[in-house]
């Protein structure tokens, strides 16, 4: 058929194909695929694998890839990965779907990292680590050996574990080596704190005293209570120390000259945890950067100011329950901003700047839980049995670690967490070093670490 003849032919079939129906379409290319040869399926093939097959995520701007792919969830990006290098590239570089997925796994974010193939590698890793979790895989155990008698007092400061014990012996270990570095000649130690220079303890000889690491020697001696020191905190630059006690009352001292300055009365039961800290909020009672004092009973918490005056008086006095049957459990978290605390009724928070109860986390069996670490994204809890990871968005445990048999203390100093900065999300540098410790009966002590990435 000649070019024109064929031409004028086609647009009169093209015509007369337009009018029909669908279902007479389909005959027609049933009939027309029936009579072709070979070369005709080839090419039919060819094209429809360019008509039907379309890339979209080639074919669109990069922007509205982005936009799609922000309603797939992580697991099925990743199978996307798959399909090709091309959408394995624009897949990898979608920034804000993998920060986000990262952040809803309780994942801290850097804005500052310009790299857009980095997030899907620290989603990679991040979900790798929360299986792990939980699975009863992301930690291991070790143990420090060298205390005679009771270890009754620990603290935990950048890599470095003080234990104090009835051997009348404060020692400091380095957790990753789990070598010894200091050991000097105390009294019995029922609290201890330290830094670089010096150890602070308190003692059940009714006592607080300060030590020179590197020499051993007693620097200063702190006399004035009637009962067991049970807690202490001090800071340098205020030059003052606190002190907690059996005898109900807290004593705020010159830390360089051991002078007492103030004793703060009200506590109607043991004094068994002080912390000095510096406050974040403003109130109609402190402001930011005011130094305020917690202490804690078995019942109640109270806030106080510190200065020299004497008299001082107590700005809050904070409690779960009128019920004498209900007690506050031996720890107190408290970062300028937030007050937690836990009981038998469940996990308590305070709004430091208003005093008001923020929520109460009640999850199943919480009587015998106690507070450890409390944090932004996660809690650390523990019982007589295990260790526990909470995701404070959704109150749910995630994660548990079985504990031994430890020793337990009423007061909460024979135990205490490790490192705490990824309670504020994990980031894959911060789930490093020591998780938590608790004294045993054999007077070692047993470290729950994070075991490295795989």
């Amino acid at each position: 058929m000649e070019k024109k003849d064929f031409e004028a032919w086609l647009d009169n079939i093209s015509v007369t194909f337009l009018s029909l129906t669908d279902l007479q379409k389909n005959e027609t290319l049933d009939h027309l695929i029936s009579l072709s040869g070979a070369v005709q399926l080839r090419h039919l093939s060819n094209n429809l694998e360019i008509l039907l097959k379309r890339d979209f995520l080639k074919l669109l701007p990069l922007e509205l890839s982005f936009y799609l792919l922000k309603w797939l969830d992580p697991q099925t990006l990743l199978t996307c990965c798959l399909v090709s290098k091309q959408w394995n590239k624009v897949i990898s570089a979608c920034t804000e779907v993998w920060q986000t997925a990262c952040k809803n796994l309780g994942w801290q974010i850097d804005d500052s990292v310009q790299d857009p193939l980095h997030w899907k590698k620290v989603y990679l890793k991040a979900i790798l680590r929360m299986k792990q979790l939980k699975d009863h895989e992301a930690f291991e155990t070790s143990s420090l050996i060298g205390h005679s008698a009771r270890v009754y007092a620990l603290y935990y400061k950048d890599g470095l574990l003080c234990t104090g014990s009835d051997d009348l012996s404060a020692k400091l270990w380095d957790v990753s080596t789990g070598q010894c570095i200091y050991g000097i000649q105390t009294h019995t130690c029922a609290t201890v704190k330290f830094d670089e220079q010096k150890l602070v303890t308190g003692s059940f000889d009714n006592t607080v005293a300060c030590w020179d690491w590197s020499s051993g020697a007693k620097t200063q001696h702190f006399r004035g209570h009637t009962g067991a020191v049970f807690s202490v905190d001090y800071n340098d630059e205020l030059d003052i120390l606190v002190s907690g006690s059996a005898d109900f009352t807290v004593k705020v001292w010159a830390l360089s000259t051991g002078t007492c300055l103030n004793t703060l009365t009200g506590h109607t039961e043991w004094v068994t945890k002080v912390v000095l800290q510096k406050c974040k909020v403003k109130s109609l009672m402190h402001s930011p950067g005011d130094y305020i004092l917690l202490s804690a009973d078995k019942y109640e918490i109270k806030i106080w100011p510190i200065g020299r005056e004497i008299n001082c008086k107590c700005l809050k006095t904070l409690s779960v329950s009128e019920d004498r049957s209900i007690s506050l459990q031996p720890r107190l978290h408290f970062d300028g901003q937030y007050i937690v605390c836990s009981s038998a009724l469940g996990l308590y928070q305070w709004d430091f700047a208003s005093y008001d109860i923020l929520r109460v986390i009640k999850p199943p069996d919480f009587s015998n839980v106690s507070l450890l670490g409390f944090g932004e994204i996660f809690a650390l809890l523990f019982d007589n049995r295990y260790l526990y990871i909470m995701d404070l968005r959704t109150e749910k445990l995630i994660s548990r670690w079985p504990l031994p048999e430890y020793r337990k203390s009423k007061r909460g100093s024979s135990f205490l967490a490790g490192e705490m900065s990824w309670l504020n999300g994990l980031n894959g540098q911060n789930d490093m070093g020591l998780v938590f410790a608790t004294s045993m009966p054999d007077h070692s002590i047993h470290l729950v670490l994070w075991k490295e990435h795989g």
